[in-house]
């Protein structure tokens, strides 16, 4: 048996753009990408938090440092900049895989740059800090 579990994480990252007439996708600065273990294309599921939107779509690297969020297409409807969203990866595992694994979880400030990636073991407590 194969459950779907959270692979990865970025944590209330800032809608810097909503481009409505583009094919799809969201854009993501590449350093982010890197960080949170995403790929291009990947299937990702972002929640607005002002809104409570939920959508799925699919990353697109962006500008390495830039600190890019842009949601694209049809997304463009779920958020608009200066909205805080969390963007979350997801990875088929079995029970046996998932003892010996852990989500990466990317904090951000408020330009969108990486400022804390952790893990989670336990309820409401993050552990595994990478960047101090």
């Amino acid at each position: 048996m194969k459950l779907s579990i959270l692979k990865s994480k970025i944590h209330r990252a800032v809608i810097t753009q909503a481009e409505l007439n583009y094919v799809g996708s969201v854009t993501i600065d590449e350093d982010l990408i890197d960080a949170a273990g995403l790929y291009e294309y990947e299937h990702v599921h972002i929640v607005n938090v002002n809104s409570g939107s939920r959508i799925e779509t699919y990353v697109i690297a962006g500008e390495r440092g830039s600190g890019m969020i842009c949601l694209n297409g049809a997304a463009a409807r779920a958020g608009q900049a200066g909205d805080p969203v969390i963007i979350m990866s997801y990875a088929d595992m079995t029970p046996e895989e998932l003892k010996n694994f852990a989500p990466k979880v990317v904090f951000v400030d408020d330009k969108n740059k990486a400022v804390r990636i952790a893990s989670y073991e336990k309820h409401g407590e993050l552990s595994g800090c990478l960047i101090p």
